[in-house]
């Protein structure tokens, strides 16, 4: 476990394919960085958790947000802009991992403030590679706000 000055590292990983999950998941439990990682399967889910809604009730916050763009109920960029709209939410860093490298897709991401954008790899070795670094600095590097980690 790799709890960090006593608060334990949250990512919520929102992903509706059953394959990425499992790769990602992977990754994720390889570098050992997070403690906890939530898997929502569309953008309801997601955003019930963030506000503590239904089978989410009492859900913490997490420390970083892995959003795909391409997501069933609520897709990818309204769950962003309703992120980045909330002041109580508007912190959290949101990494977009995602398929596409259409430039549309980009520039509409960084234009709802998603914190970095990252096209997920197709080679598994770089997959691993890619979400480790996104860990490290995400979870390692970065100082949020004091009083934002729930």
């Amino acid at each position: 476990m790799s709890i960090l000055n006593g608060h334990i590292r949250r990512i919520l990983h929102v992903e509706d394919n059953p394959g990425d999950v499992c790769l990602i998941g992977e990754a994720l439990t390889e570098s050992g960085r997070a403690d906890e990682v939530t898997v929502t399967s569309n953008g309801e889910e997601a955003l019930d958790y963030l506000y503590g809604r239904g089978k989410y009730f009492g859900a913490p916050r997490p420390d970083l947000i892995l959003l795909d763009l391409n997501i069933p109920k609520k897709g990818g960029p309204e769950v962003l802009a309703e992120i980045k709209n909330d002041a109580a939410l508007k912190h959290i860093p949101v990494v977009v991992l995602t398929s596409s490298s259409a430039p549309l897709d980009i520039s509409q991401a960084y234009g709802s403030h998603a914190n970095c954008y990252v096209t997920k790899p197709t080679d598994l070795g770089e997959l691993f590679r890619v979400v480790g670094l996104i860990e490290a600095f995400w979870l390692d590097a970065v100082k949020l706000p004091a009083g934002k980690r729930d």
